[in-house]
Formats: C-alpha cells, sequence, structure tokens
C-alpha cells in the first residue's frame, strides 16, 4: 500500500502532526530511530510513566505523556527502531529495521527530526570520559545512568541548567559548572520586554539557578576555552576565563553544550533550498507558516525548522498536519487559539537566543575537527587557503565529513573554518554537500531491500 504521509522523527511535532492526520482519517506511518514514542525530549516516557518516575525528570518532561497516549490511540502506525537513509521524489522512503530494509511509499512527507547539539571541538574533547549534555541526558533518561567520578558541566543555555537540576534530583553531585555564557548584552535586554510573553519559562530557568546555587554546586563564570587532559581518559579540565584567569578541576566526566541545532541533513539532501540564520548562527530549511518546503509535498516542523522549543514544536507539527491534509483534499478545523498559543511558546526565543549567542572562534590547530577520519583543525585550515577551496572542496582534500556520521559533527565547524579563511561569514561559505544515504547503512541492507505490498 501506498501511505498517505510518512512522518520521520516521533518527537512533540511529529507526534502531534501524526494524531491531527490519523484523526482527519488518512492513513499514517511514523519511523522514529528509538523503539518508543517520545523523541529525544520525551525519550522513554511510557516506561518511566508506568512506573511512576517521569515526575523527577521535571514538569516539562512529565506532561509528554498525554501527547504519547493520544498518538498511540488515533491509528497511526508506529515503526520504532527503524533508520530512514534515502527519501526518492515520489515518495519512496528506505528504511531499515535490523537487518531488514523496505522502499514505503507516500503521498507526502514530513521531516520532524529536531535539533542535534552544536558541534564545539576543543582540545581533548575525543577523549574518553567526555559527552555532551545532550547525550548524558539520554542515558539519564532511558538508562537513569549517573556519570561516575567526579562530573564537571561546561557550557551555557538552558540545557545544561536543567540536566544539572535532573542530577541533583537524583542525588548525584556536581564538581564544578564551567559556564561559558558571555555577560548579558544590550541586544539580550533589548529582546526581553517582548520574552516577558513567555515569563513562565523564564521563571523556571530562574528557578533551575537558584536550586543550583543552593546546593553549592561551584560555578566558574565567564569560561573561555576548555582543554580535556588525561593520558587514556578524561582526567582534569583546564580552563581560561574571560579575564584571563586559568584553573584546573579533577574530573572523571565532563559533559559539554553550547547549544543545539536544526538537524538539516535530510533537507539539504533531499535539496530543500536552506538559509543561513544570523540569530541561532545555524542553517534552516526554507518553509512557509505550515512547515512547506520548497520542494513539493515535503513539510519541515519543529527544532528542524529552526529551534523552537517543545511546546512551539507541538503546535507547529499540528499546523503541517493540516496543512498536508488539505493538500492531499482533507478539511481540519484549526483551532483560533493556537496562533496565540504559539505566539506564547514563542516569545522567550530571540531573548534566548542573544542571551546564549553561539560560540564564533575557531578551535586551536591542534583539535581534532572530524572525529571519523582524524582530521585536525590545520589540517583544514591548510586546504581552506587554497585560492577559492569551498566546503565540498576542502571535505575532498582533507575526508573532513566523509565518516560515518558524515558530517553531522563536523560540518559547522569545516564552514566556520573556510569562513575564517576567506574573512566571510558562515552563510556565505554554506555547507558541504548532502547524498545519501543519510545514515550509514550495509550492503547486507540494501541487497535486502522489498518494496512494501
Amino acid at each position: 500500500m501506498t501511505f498517505d504521509v510518512a512522518i520521520v522523527g516521533a518527537g512533540p511535532a511529529g507526534l502531534s502532526a501524526a494524531v491531527v492526520l490519523a484523526e482527519a482519517k488518512l492513513s499514517v506511518v511514523v519511523f522514529d530511530e528509538q523503539e518508543a514514542p517520545g523523541g529525544q525530549i520525551w525519550r522513554a516516557i511510557e516506561a518511566r510513566t508506568a512506573d511512576g518516575s517521569a515526575g523527577s525528570m521535571g514538569a516539562d518532561y512529565a506532561a509528554g505523556a498525554d501527547l504519547v497516549r493520544r498518538f498511540r490511540a488515533c491509528g497511526a502506525e508506529f515503526r520504532g527502531g527503524s533508520g530512514v537513509w534515502q527519501i526518492e521524489e515520489g515518495f519512496d522512503l528506505y528504511v531499515s529495521r535490523g537487518a531488514h530494509s523496505e522502499i514505503v511509499a507516500a503521498r507526502a512527507v514530513l521531516l520532524a527530526v529536531g535539533a542535534q547539539e552544536r558541534p564545539t571541538p576543543f582540545p581533548g574533547w575525543t577523549l574518553p570520559g567526555v559527552v555532551t549534555v545532550g547525550a548524558a541526558q539520554t542515558l539519564l533518561k532511558s538508562a537513569r545512568q549517573v556519570p561516575s567520578g567526579p562530573l564537571v558541566v561546561a557550557g551555557s543555555g538552558p540545557l545544561p541548567l536543567l540536566y544539572m537540576n535532573q542530577l541533583l534530583a537524583a542525588g548525584r553531585p556536581i564538581a564544578a559548572w564551567l559556564d561559558t555564557t558571555p555577560p548579558i548584552s544590550a541586544e539580550a535586554m533589548s529582546r526581553l520586554p517582548a520574552a516577558l510573553g513567555g515569563w513562565r519559562d523564564l521563571m523556571k530557568g530562574f528557578s533551575w539557578l537558584r536550586r543550583l546555587s543552593g546546593a553549592g554546586v561551584r560555578r566558574v563564570r565567564g569560561v573561555t576555552s576548555l582543554r580535556a587532559e588525561g593520558e587514556e581518559r578524561l582526567r582534569r579540565v583546564a580552563y581560561t576565563t574571560r579575564g584571563g584567569d586559568t584553573g584546573v578541576v579533577e574530573a572523571g566526566q565532563l559533559a559539554v553544550h553550547e547549544g543545539v541545532i536544526p538537524a538539516v541533513q535530510m533537507p539539504l539532501g533531499l535539496g530543500c533550498d536552506v538559509t543561513w540564520r544570523a540569530d541561532q548562527r545555524a542553517f534552516v530549511p526554507r518553509c512557509d507558516d505550515g512547515g512547506a518546503t520548497s520542494v513539493p509535498g515535503l513539510y519541515v516542523a519543529g527544532d528542524g525548522g529552526g529551534i523552537v522549543g517543545a511546546r512551539a514544536a507541538c503546535l507547529q507539527g499540528a499546523a503541517a498536519g493540516r496543512a498536508i491534509a488539505h493538500r492531499l483534499g482533507v478539511s481540519v478545523a484549526e483551532d483560533p487559539a493556537d496562533a496565540g498559543r504559539l505566539a506564547r511558546a514563542l516569545a522567550p526565543r530571540a531573548f534566548l537566543d542573544a542571551l546564549f549567542p553561539a560560540p564564533r572562534s575557531v578551535p586551536p590547530d591542534e583539535t581534532i575537527v572530524c572525529r571519523c577520519e582524524e582530521v585536525t583543525v590545520r589540517q583544514v585550515r591548510i586546504a581552506a587557503a587554497t585560492a577559492e577551496a569551498g566546503p565540498n572542496q576542502v571535505k575532498t582534500f582533507t575526508r573532513c565529513g566523509m565518516g560515518p556520521c558524515q558530517g553531522r559533527q563536523c560540518g559547522l565547524t569545516l564552514s566556520a573554518i573556510v569562513a575564517e579563511a576567506r574573512g566571510a561569514d558562515v552563510g556565505e561559505v554554506g555547507l558541504s554537500t548532502v547524498r545519501p544515504p543519510f545514515r550509514p547503512v550495509t550492503l547486507g541492507e540494501v541487497a535486502a531491500l522489498t518494496r512494501r505490498a
């Protein structure tokens, strides 16, 4: 059969869209690499709700249980543990689950793939014991695992605050918080009045800060550079502050975070128009209010179209569901209150983007940029110095971005180094070309392809 709609991603946006579409009596299939719905934000929500532990992860996490229940009951087909590695016009989706692969047809496709943590290489970031805050939080949500040994959290933004509060709730002490947030700028202050429309979210952030202070977490402000040190694994973290002070913290685990960026690999690989958002220092697909991209029948919703947060992603997913239904000839009533809800959910975003700006500096020469191919900043700089060399040429010269992650973890840094060499902005340089497969796939999976009948 051909599904009316295929949705890639079972997070807030994907689930919300699926409910709208299924309730409109359209056939819907939802693919996600996780075995259960919820996405990163609500990972393992069903298991934690069942045993009563969802509340320990915070109210925003527990709130996801209701949408997951509605999704389970709506009639959409959920195919967990499935990786979509190619989409062809028409649409044909190439999907693998384990060793089995198949081609699934759909009349329209919604990409609700969310965001990824911003890659921020620094010396020693490849040492065992160094992880991102998002990865550490995934272990806490799904495996209830907390780091062993002295834990240092470094970076800025809401996610480290939330994660540290979740650790405190789990009884896990924090050795130090190396805060890289710069002094509040005039631009951030100018955006504060508009952000007050989402004052509840702002107060939530202040409460996280108060809890960390009350727990006696050591906070080092104004950190501008990090170095993870150790022989075979992480032993300590060296840092420098904006004022020129230096220090070393003993560490068994280091969790780092410098914000998130939209996951644009699929839109790029499918030929969607992509633009540079200077306020979020990230590339985003061009979409209208209903999520329609420049490719007819292909839609994007949630953080994959620009960082908006879970509540706004739910509303954008529902809007995309209505737009897709309309495209397929089915009328879906719109809730007049949704516009106000979306405005309130987005109110703090511009303020937060200015309060926690993405770092602009390029790491030192010895830093590994591409972990897959072990390419250093110096190698990329040398290649970028070649006349007219762009991201694609540098990728060819150095193999930076040719490993299993296919540039997800190094592509933005590669473009930043090329931009520095040219004296240009990253938005002018662009990203290297993305080609399918969108995830590593074995020859056995390709050979096992079948078309779903």
